[in-house]
């Protein structure tokens, strides 16, 4: 079956749709319920932490569910839709609480959003488990792939870019308003984008079972692979880097960049030029740079950019410099680059470590290995954002949950804790990850190439 441009782009639409979503809960919720709704920042973080490494967990067990659907409509879609929609109902409850504080907030909280968690499994499953499905074209199958990916990004840019205006301007300075309206909004645009999708990407009937795989495969795959373990801690200790930095930027705009002062503008900024600069680093720095280097030496050297930028970033708010936007942006898009460079190499070097699992087996576990890196990447996360509400609570942020007020001003020992903790914690985890990755990573390009011409004359002989 050959895609059309018209399929790939509904496609394309759904990558959209479903990580506009992503990005709101993953970047604002701890904002909203901390700083806005004023639960307790380590509470908030633990609850967030529990909820995605259950979600991570439970990404083996959906998948279950989807390879026993064989339903008129298909295998994929129904779970597609009906997630969609159950998911676009929570994600307003989560950004529209009601009016309780205490016990009953914290109830609530903690039920929404995992609600939330498994209600977009539901959904994020079956998305990107759909593309073998519908075409049996190889390059239709790559092109899914790359414009899911690549719309993907897309959707985060625009929720991470756009949301702190919308909230100020759709709540006309109320910010507690201001996300419920935001989150409607996304959530409807959800539901259209996935309905695009489910209406205009046939699917062939399901035949046969669908191959699963359960947490006790992916563990024992990682342990048996010491190159794919090697890899899924530097992408542990990357992603922590990433989401502390993603978490706490909001609080530094707000009350020490901003001082007290309307300060959504240059948060917006910052993180457009962040994005922007993740971007050019995947699609034009990398190219550049494999031109003359090996992959583990721009890896190597990207670790070290990153950590140098946040070290320029501490000292320079550390000198006076911490309201000049446009100094800023100099460590900021050193930091946001890297990490595109990044999160491009570990890639490579997982796809090189099951190569080199198949080698050292017998048995590639391409699918198994891939999995493990999505289980690490939720269960990174949920760490990152519990340490950065435990962190909140020990400098002592208690939030800004009286709409009418202005903003809270917070003396210079609270900014400066505030500084340290999203630019040495990073610093922490990044260099770590230098370590391991010097220390214990043997994939060079000469040994992954040596591999592939190993295991293709083992198949030919075979």
């Amino acid at each position: 079956m050959k895609f059309t441009g018209k399929q790939t782009a509904a496609y394309g639409l759904g990558a959209i749709g479903k990580d506009m979503v992503y990005a709101l809960s993953a970047s604002y919720v701890m904002y909203y319920y901390q700083d806005i709704l004023g639960l307790p920042s380590t509470f908030v973080g633990f609850i967030l932490m529990i909820a995605r490494i259950f979600d991570a967990a439970n990404d083996p067990f959906m998948g279950v569910l989807v390879a026993k659907t064989n339903s008129k409509w298909g295998r994929f879609r129904p779970w597609l839709f009906s997630g969609t929609v159950l998911n676009a109902f929570v994600l307003y409850a989560l950004f529209k609480a009601p009016n309780l504080s205490g016990t009953g907030l914290m109830v609530y909280f903690s039920v929404v959003y995992i609600l939330w968690g498994v209600t977009y499994t539901m959904m994020d499953i079956p998305y990107w488990s759909m593309i073998p499905a519908v075409t049996d074209n190889a390059k239709d199958r790559e092109s899914l792939s790359v414009v899911g990916r690549t719309c993907a990004g897309v959707g985060n840019a625009i929720i991470t870019i756009g949301t702190v205006m919308a909230v100020n301007m759709l709540g006309a300075g109320n910010e507690r308003a201001g996300f419920g309206r935001v989150a409607l909004i996304v959530a409807v645009l959800f539901v259209i984008a996935e309905t695009v999708c489910c209406v205009l990407i046939p699917e062939k009937r399901a035949q046969g079972k669908m191959e699963t795989t359960s947490v006790k495969e992916m563990f024992r795959s990682l342990f048996a692979n010491d190159q794919a373990m090697v890899t899924v801690i530097t992408i542990i200790l990357i992603n922590c880097a990433l989401y502390i930095t993603s978490n706490f930027i909001i609080y530094f705009f707000k009350y020490d960049f901003g001082g007290g002062a309307a300060w959504q503008g240059s948060y917006t900024l910052f993180s457009s030029v962040g994005g922007g600069s993740q971007i050019l680093g995947m699609m034009l720095v990398y190219p550049l740079l494999r031109k003359r280097f090996s992959n583990e030496q721009i890896f190597k050297f990207c670790l070290l950019a990153a950590i140098t930028g946040y070290g320029l970033l501490l000292a320079l708010c550390l000198l006076g410099f911490a309201h000049n936007l446009f100094i800023l942006l100099i460590p900021g898009l050193l930091v946001f680059m890297a990490n595109g460079i990044l999160t491009v190499l570990t890639t490579v070097f997982l796809s090189a470590s099951v190569d080199y699992g198949e080698l050292k087996t017998g048995h590639r576990e391409e699918s198994v290995i891939f999995s493990m890196q999505t289980f690490v990447v939720k269960a990174a996360s949920g760490f990152a954002v519990f340490l950065t509400g435990i962190g909140l609570d020990l400098i002592g942020i208690t939030g800004n949950t009286d709409a009418g007020a202005a903003t809270v001003t917070y003396g210079p020992e609270t900014l400066l804790g505030l500084r340290l903790l999203m630019t040495v914690i990073p610093i922490c985890g990044l260099f770590a990850a230098l370590i391991v990755f010097s220390k214990k990573f043997l994939l060079t390009d000469k040994r992954s190439e040596e591999i592939a011409e190993e295991l293709l004359e083992r198949r030919n002989n075979g």
